[in-house]
């Protein structure tokens, strides 16, 4: 059997998990203009809402990212000074 390099694997820990949250990722290829940089976010759905998102993106003819990147900035909208 071969050994394994010493390479660090895929899913190593960061050293300093403080500064790795913070740290900004590298921009995506779709990335936004003016915008600092683009942090990625995961979250767990039931295989059927993961279903009808994707229906209502295809539906209004838009990417899954792109509809719910809409959908946040107006929840989450950055209207500074005004309560919520």
């Amino acid at each position: 059997m071969s050994e394994r390099s010493p390479k660090h694997s895929f899913a190593s820990r960061p050293v300093d998990p403080e500064s790795w949250i913070k740290a900004p990722d590298r921009p995506a290829p779709r990335a936004e203009a003016g915008a600092d940089f683009i942090a990625r976010l995961t979250i767990d759905v039931t295989a059927d809402m993961r279903g009808r998102i994707k229906i209502a993106a295809f539906q209004r003819g838009q990417t899954v990212a792109d509809m719910l990147r809409a959908l946040f900035e107006r929840e989450f909208a950055s209207n500074e000074g005004e309560p919520r």
